[in-house]
């Protein structure tokens, strides 16, 4: 487990880090990168979404130009303050201090859940993606962006000292075990030699899914008892 993949220090962390994240940002994960990864989850006005490690508002300011339903939470008292300073206490934004591998809602309270930046600071990373899947209508969008796995070997070490970097591989594995059976993965990259993301687009399964799939089973049992020879 990397440093920062420890809450306690991942807050204290962003208590520095905060007073510079707007300026900082940008430079990793910009206007250009975030619209696109909103262009892949289809976003319908009135459609509820939750914003989960929202930091300063950043993706919060996209989800906010798709619907008007947004609700945002962070761990970090100094992030949550920058963005309800952007827009307000009761501005447009419906923000909660909790944790994502403990949301504090109701099943099926989203249409979408939306989680850029925070995967990496995540104890436990396939619980908050069980969460994500709990809090989110079936057949709803998660989305979910962390950094991408560095090629270099000297990277690999460092980034594995400081907190969660993933390849393609492990976000499969992740969010199987979440739940999840419908998912693709983007790389996502600001120009070249820059950090890349890997952003993942996974869809809550419906309840009857996988009775769909015992019975498409049953069927090819019973065709192959029916023609042993076949």
């Amino acid at each position: 487990m990397g440093l920062l993949e420890d809450k306690a220090r991942a807050r204290l962390f962003y208590r520095y880090l905060s007073r510079v994240y707007d300026t900082i940002n940008p430079f990793i994960w910009n206007e250009s990168m975030r619209d696109e990864a909103l262009s892949w989850i289809d976003l319908e006005a009135g459609d509820r979404v939750l914003d989960v490690g929202c930091g300063t508002g950043f993706a919060t300011e996209g989800l906010l130009a798709n619907t008007d339903d947004v609700w945002a939470l962070d761990q970090s008292i100094h992030q949550l303050e920058r963005a309800i300073r952007k827009f307000g206490v009761h501005g447009e934004v419906r923000f909660h201090l909790g944790d994502a591998e403990r949301l504090p809602f109701a099943d099926d309270s989203f249409d979408a859940y939306w989680s850029s930046g925070s995967i990496e600071y995540w104890p436990n990373p396939v619980a908050a993606l069980e969460e994500a899947r709990r809090v989110t209508k079936p057949g709803g969008p998660v989305l979910v962006v962390g950094p991408d796995y560095p090629n270099s070997t000297v990277f690999q070490k460092l980034a594995d000292a400081i907190m969660l970097f993933y390849d393609e591989d492990e976000a499969d594995r992740m969010f199987a075990e979440a739940g999840f059976d419908r998912f693709e993965h983007h790389i996502q990259q600001r120009a070249p030699g820059t950090p890349r993301a890997i952003t993942t687009v996974a869809y809550v399964p419906n309840p009857g899914d996988h009775d769909d799939d015992r019975v498409d089973d049953r069927e090819a049992q019973d065709d192959v008892e029916a023609d042993p020879a076949g």
